[in-house]
């Protein structure tokens, strides 16, 4: 059988319309192809791949912890340098409240466990998440995002569960002494990058303060420089009790982490022992990766590249067409308020050597969300083919 049919057949697929690229290589914002085709990258694995593909700094990193040692203990029992360096890395960037950082596997897995942790503090069991949000696969991800499509098939899902409306001030009363999280992503995505009034954010924080239900931050799509801050909590100046990582977090390899106060991660430590464990969380590889990324984000100024270039995007994609730009940074939606109009254009955008992608939530738009690393005459390059196929 050939790759393409081997790849129908015993690959569990997620859509019956796969794109199929057959890729054999990438490097910084391109993807090359079996068939010599060369294609300008706008979704960096869906914000996982913010330094670009391939970065050598990261690629070094891989290679040197791969002559040291792959996995050798489930996570917490050895002392590893890896995890360790990363987590207090992690920690001098993020206020004192967020000092303590348990690695795991994905971000849906970080929202897992960032519920039982607020569960465990607050003594509560009601969780809220907002409508249109987007948390993951897994039942208690699933659970908190109100969206009858992606739910109905699972049910049931957690009780004692409630959604208000994202950036709607009156529904904050839904908070309540019985709440022990509010889950939020700082700039929703999935929705099509929607953008909170700060006022909501902070009316918010302090509606949690005022009823001791802890603040959840969903950053596994916004972190690490994607919005032009190195955390989208940031834009606000407001503090979440819990920040939820993943995506870019590994540089490229699979990690989720959870971070808190020491104070609140050590009640996983005990009543049971292992309140929560994992096998592979903290992974050598991803956390190498996941540093040596981070440096590079720091060290190259790929935060404020990615709100120069994201300003760039705004400024040249400009047609009758388009509806509306909207978005922080490199995490941009473009609206067409049409669903035909924007599979076309995705789809002829890819027969021109630009690779952009859908929204689950939002079908009149599609996302922007390229490397950090990308340049202003790629930034160019990636408008002129989108504007040519609007055009025609």
């Amino acid at each position: 059988m050939s790759l393409h049919e081997d790849f129908l057949s015993h690959l569990a697929q997620t859509s019956p319309y796969p794109i199929a690229l057959d890729v054999i290589g990438a490097e910084g914002c391109h993807i090359f192809t079996r068939d010599g085709k060369r294609y300008l990258d706008l979704v960096a694995g869906l914000a996982v791949n913010n330094t670009g593909h391939r970065h050598p700094k990261v690629i070094a990193a891989i290679k040197d912890q791969c002559d040291r040692y792959l996995h050798v203990i489930p996570y917490g029992e050895f002392m590893q340098e890896p995890q360790t360096r990363y987590a207090a890395e992690l920690a001098s960037l993020l206020p004192p409240t967020l000092d303590n950082v348990y690695f795991v596997n994905s971000g849906t897995e970080a929202i897992e466990a960032s519920l039982k942790l607020a569960k465990r503090v607050t003594g509560r069991t009601q969780l809220i998440g907002c409508r249109k949000s987007y948390h993951g696969a897994t039942h208690g991800s699933l659970s908190l995002t109100d969206n009858t499509a992606k739910r109905y098939r699972n049910l049931p899902l957690l009780p004692d569960t409630d959604h208000i409306t994202f950036n709607d001030p009156d529904d904050l009363e839904r908070i309540s002494e019985h709440t022990a999280a509010v889950v939020v992503e700082p700039i929703q995505g999935d929705a099509g990058v929607r953008v909170p009034e700060h006022t909501w954010l902070r009316a918010l924080r302090q509606r949690c303060n005022d009823t001791g239900a802890l603040l959840v931050f969903d950053e596994v799509q916004t972190g690490f420089g994607r919005t032009g801050k190195p955390f989208a909590f940031q834009h606000s100046g407001i503090v979440p009790d819990i920040l939820v990582l993943g995506k870019a977090l590994g540089g490229g390899l699979p990690m989720g982490a959870f971070v808190s106060s020491r104070a609140r991660m050590d009640l996983l430590t005990r009543d049971p022992v292992l309140g929560h464990i994992t096998t592979f969380g903290g992974h050598p590889l991803p956390c190498v990766a996941g540093l040596a990324a981070l440096e590079v984000l720091l060290e190259e100024g790929l935060v404020n590249n990615a709100a120069r270039m994201g300003t760039l995007f705004k400024q040249l994609l400009v047609h009758p067409r388009i509806k509306e730009v909207r978005g922080e940074g490199l995490m941009l939606a473009v609206d067409l308020g049409d669903a035909d109009l924007v599979q076309q254009v995705v789809l002829g955008c890819l027969e021109r050597g630009v690779l952009g992608f859908w929204f689950l939530s939002c079908p009149t738009a599609f996302r922007i969300a390229p490397p950090l690393v990308i340049s202003e005459e790629q930034v160019r390059e990636a408008c002129a083919v989108i504007l040519e196929v609007l055009g025609n």
